[in-house]
């Protein structure tokens, strides 16, 4: 009966688990082979067997390696504005007496809108001709003439920032809300008894409090904002001359518009190692003091 049982629990699991194997664990498996074969326009796209060339090319590749530099930088200061503005917000949504729905509502809006859309708006707001960010800090005495924020290496990667910072705070203020939501109230209520001050009450209860949440957020934002494509395509294409180029933007040069299939594959292969890396730096950071090591 139970033998029985077991056949039928794995019939029902059965198409599950090849949808997962087919979409999932499919394109890993032949990304990673495909890494240890060259097949680009010179092959005629037929794969030949190369072993590690790929790799060996990869890190000699300082192109690549400069990639992985900048965009472990717009992560770091992506991330850290979004956590930074995220919990500020929701502090505030949480202690509002009113409006804590329509502050939910609203701040779900330009974390659903298409990424694309979005891109092409902040390109309308950067230009240099008829921008509204240029004419607001010429008003405001900051410019003596528009800048083309878009058309210069340090400006371009500023707006870049900005708009990731502008598109995913919100949903890093809402994680944070849930968070401060299951904060018991009676902890606060001691803490003012016993003449805590606020910032006591914030620094002892809510951020150690807080910690898990925060460690989710990091983590999650951290892996989007490295892996970050459509906004920098649309934006900026990675330029001007490769100032905002991340890997995403590198690999998907080298598959699509170069065919170098093998060498992509291992490009792929490797911005996933500096994912595991970023991922365990964060585990040993945040993690560790959530108890995650024990």
């Amino acid at each position: 009966m139970n033998r029985n049982l077991a056949w039928t629990a794995w019939a029902l699991l059965a198409p599950a688990l090849i949808l997962v194997l087919g979409v999932a664990v499919y394109p890993v498996v032949r990304t990673l082979v495909l890494s240890f074969f060259t097949q680009n326009l010179s092959t005629n796209l037929e794969p030949v067997f190369s072993g590690l060339y790929n790799y060996q090319r990869l890190l000699a590749d300082g192109h690549f390696w400069e990639t992985v530099i900048r965009t472990l930088i717009f992560t770091g200061f992506a991330v850290g504005s979004e956590l930074v503005l995220g919990l500020a917000a929701a502090l505030a949504v949480h202690h509002s007496p009113f409006g804590r729905g329509l502050a939910r509502t609203a701040a779900l809006v330009p974390w659903v809108l298409p990424t694309a859309a979005l891109g092409l708006g902040w390109i309308w707001i950067f230009n240099d001709q008829f921008g509204v960010v240029n004419d607001l800090l010429i008003h405001a005495g900051m410019l003596s003439k528009p800048i083309a924020w878009l058309g210069r290496p340090d400006t371009a990667f500023t707006a870049l920032v900005l708009a990731d910072v502008w598109k995913t705070t919100p949903f890093i203020t809402l994680l944070l809300l849930a968070g401060l939501q299951t904060i018991p109230v009676q902890l606060y209520e001691a803490a003012s008894i016993d003449g805590a001050s606020r910032w006591q009450r914030f620094v002892q209860i809510t951020l150690p409090m807080l910690q898990p949440t925060i460690f989710v957020a990091v983590l999650f934002r951290a892996l989007q904002s490295f892996g970050i494509f459509d906004l920098v395509y649309v934006m900026t294409g990675g330029g001007p001359g490769g100032a905002t180029e991340t890997v995403a933007i590198y690999t998907y040069r080298n598959f699509m518009r170069y065919l170098d299939f093998g060498y992509g594959a291992a490009l792929l292969v490797a911005g996933a190692g500096v994912l595991s890396v970023l991922t365990g730096g964060i585990w040993l950071v945040l993690g560790r003091s959530n108890g995650g090591d024990r």
